[in-house]
């Protein structure tokens, strides 16, 4: 009889310390992903995705990560991620690439490892070239643009008759008030400000892009470009006029060593570049010394940017020219010969504008 209910008693409790044991989780877990899965990151760039680690079953470590799959060039910090809780663990990853890295899609996974605990995720990298590719936009308006720039996660773009209008993401854009009929023939941002230049001296600033501000430049000529770098503003204009500032309304005139029209001047690596008519191009270490480069091509140059360790030159006949250092130019092509009037860089994404409303983007 005793054995019987020992028996029983075996019966009875077994299912009841299984379900106890399903109930508890058993071993301490995690779960990882990440999103995008499929982020796109332009040579000599960087992008995120953010990773989400779940713990279960009470897991709480470190979590080591590690790239499989990934080409030399391509690294993924943070390298530990710290669980110390029950709640899931968001964790921004940066995608950095170096210029080294081939351009295409690579298939890799995001190894996430605790112990004996490991978890892999797929993330599709694209690496792109910077300035290569394109694609036409819509902008909203018919005049002709002349110039763009990126700031405070902004775009703004000008052109005739006073016409400006906004962006958050190249895409979709907005018309903007200038106060002005002049037709505005570049823009920049710098120190937390926007500056438009134009026709007549025409200059205009504003903080958001949105509400502008006429000031005088103390010149008539046409103002074709202006830049911001090295706490300095750069304008360039009518035979050859280089105008430099330190905060916006105050100029000083520099000798250009040029009686070209300059059209457009940008800043990067250290480097002013300024670009004009029959295919000038200057650079200065400082927007004061000036040196003329060869750049192959006889067509007039509007406009000029840097981004993504790349300076893009746009102009006439749909002319786009691209230098890693401001010295060396590589002619682009993207299929048509709408006259291209200004570029800019922003969000890893280049965008040119021009003739009838032409927008175009890289990516």
């Amino acid at each position: 009889m005793r054995g019987s209910w020992k028996l029983l008693g075996t019966l009875i409790l077994a299912p009841l310390l299984a379900a106890w044991g399903t109930s508890s989780g058993g071993a301490p877990n995690f779960t990882s992903s990440h999103n995008p899965t499929s982020p796109s990151v332009p040579q000599a760039g960087s992008g995120t995705t953010q990773l989400t680690l779940t713990p279960q079953q009470g897991f709480t470590g470190t979590v080591n990560l590690s790239l499989v799959g990934a080409p030399s060039g391509v690294g993924l910090p943070p390298s530990s991620v710290s669980v110390s809780g029950p709640n899931p663990v968001n964790q921004t990853l940066t995608v950095n690439v170096t210029s080294s890295v081939p351009s295409g899609t690579h298939n890799l996974q995001v190894q996430a490892t605790s112990g004996s605990i490991a978890k892999a995720a797929s993330l599709s990298l694209t690496v792109f070239a910077p300035g290569v590719n394109w694609t036409l936009r819509a902008s909203g308006t018919s005049n002709t643009l002349l110039s763009v720039t990126y700031g405070n996660h902004t775009f703004v773009a000008v052109g005739e008759d006073g016409t400006i209008l906004t962006s958050a993401n190249g895409g979709g854009w907005t018309a903007r008030a200038s106060g002005t009929p002049n037709h505005l023939r570049d823009v920049t941002y710098g120190n937390h400000t926007f500056v438009a230049v134009g026709d007549l001296g025409t200059i205009l600033t504003s903080t958001d892009g949105v509400n502008w501000v006429a000031w005088s430049s103390g010149t008539t000529h046409h103002l074709h470009g202006v830049t911001y770098g090295n706490r300095t503003f750069v304008a360039v204009g009518d035979w050859g006029t280089i105008l430099t500032s330190t905060d916006g309304v105050s100029w000083t005139r520099q000798y250009s060593g040029t009686s070209h029209w300059l059209r457009g001047v940008t800043y990067g690596s250290n480097t002013f570049v300024a670009v004009g008519t029959e295919g000038t191009i200057l650079t200065s270490p400082d927007g004061v010394d000036w040196m003329e480069r060869a750049s192959g091509t006889s067509h007039w140059l509007r406009g000029v940017t840097y981004g993504s360790n790349t300076f893009v030159a746009v102009g006439d006949w749909g002319t786009i020219l691209t230098s890693s250092n401001g010295v060396n130019w590589t002619a682009r092509t993207w299929g048509t010969g709408a006259w291209l009037y200004g570029v800019t860089y922003g969000n890893a994404t280049f965008v040119a504008v021009g003739f009838d409303g032409t927008i175009l983007t890289s990516p």
